[in-house]
């Protein structure tokens, strides 16, 4: 038998270093002063006390730290041959996740997975998670791209990630202070951003057999582009509004509106003695949804357990400030309004 190399096996090292010596220069767009330029390294450096900076602001630091995927969302994403937005997906996941602790994200890595590496592609996910990192204000400084022939489908890949805030520990935002009275402020989501797309992909490529390129007047898009329509990152905003707010117990709880939708995840957050009772009608979801209930004829209850249906970011606050954080909410960018109150209760989620 003749000799066999590694890139006969289906695994092409040449490729992959190239690769990763190319990707630097994108990863560089991301770095604040705390990185510690390692190219090539192992690791990724991040310095907790450049200048001092960090213990100036910080005088009982803790780390924060979240995974998390994009999910079924990248079956589109290998149907649109489309995978520039896929990479923010990724990271807003993760840092939006963070963001609910009252934490400051630092530093991002990632984990790309394929069955062979394709340079052009895996360039334009970098692509997404650069802009994702730069609009979270955090730094990619590190990440594996196995290529793993016979796993994975060709053409495929997965994709994880991990991010690393810090908060002040005096001033984790764990949800202990609220009571009934307090006000629920929703802020906007960008469409279905990465959840439920299993059902999605039953309903519109199964059931309704609706071609990714479908125009839809309701959408005012292809149904491809508003499926691959990008998480929406909080951290501006949220970071923005605790700054203002550093008095304790003004926001008192913030939860991130994931798979389980509304009902599933608020009471995450919420003390015993307190449930949330939201107004359906005090917001209009995004045309996706109801185009979702409707061909699919996806039950009302299903729709909330399983999407956003509008709402990405749910903040709990003293009802005394709901209207100036509102405002705030406004300036930086994110549309946002009352949607219900904290009520006596055993941790629920009632829709009324």
């Amino acid at each position: 038998m003749p000799p066999i190399t590694y890139k006969e096996a289906g695994v092409d090292i040449s490729t992959k270093e190239k690769f990763t010596q190319s990707i630097y220069t994108d990863m560089r767009k991301t770095f604040t002063p705390r990185v510690i330029e390692c190219p090539g390294g192992f690791s990724g450096l991040f310095s907790l006390n450049y200048g001092n900076r960090l213990f100036r602001s910080y005088k009982q630091p803790v780390l924060v730290s979240s995974t998390d995927g994009v999910g079924t969302k990248l079956k589109v994403a290998f149907m649109m041959d489309k995978h520039d937005t896929v990479g923010i997906d990724l990271v807003a996941m993760c840092v939006n996740d963070i963001l609910v602790m009252g934490a400051e994200p630092l530093f991002f890595l990632d984990y790309m997975a394929s069955s062979k590496i394709v340079p052009s592609r895996l360039h334009e996910i970098i692509k997404g998670m650069v802009a994702g990192c730069r609009d979270a204000g955090c730094a990619l400084i590190g990440g594996e791209t196995p290529e793993l022939p016979g796993f994975y489908q060709e053409e495929e890949y997965d994709l994880a990630g991990f991010v690393v805030g810090v908060a002040e520990r005096k001033r984790i935002i764990l949800g202990k202070g609220i009571v009934p009275g307090n006000t629920v402020i929703g802020i906007r989501s960008n469409g279905l951003h990465s959840n439920g797309f299993s059902l999605v992909r039953r309903v519109f490529f199964e059931e309704a057999k609706w071609p990714i390129h479908k125009e839809v007047e309701e959408l005012g898009c292809t149904l491809g582009e508003e499926l691959l329509r990008p998480t929406r990152i909080y951290a501006r905003a949220i970071g923005h509004l605790l700054t203002h707010y550093k008095v304790k117990n003004v926001v008192k709880g913030i939860a991130h509106i994931t798979g389980g939708g509304l009902p599933g995840n608020i009471p995450r957050i919420l003390p015993e003695g307190c449930s949330i009772r939201i107004d359906k009608d005090s917001w209009t979801p995004p045309p996706i949804f109801s185009l979702i209930k409707e061909l699919g004829q996806v039950p009302e209850k299903e729709m909330y357990r399983v999407f956003n249906m509008g709402i990405g970011m749910v903040l709990i606050v003293k009802d005394y400030y709901t209207d100036s954080i509102i405002n705030m909410l406004r300036e930086a960018g994110e549309g946002g309004g009352v949607i219900g109150e904290v009520v006596k209760g055993n941790r629920k989620v009632e829709l009324v």
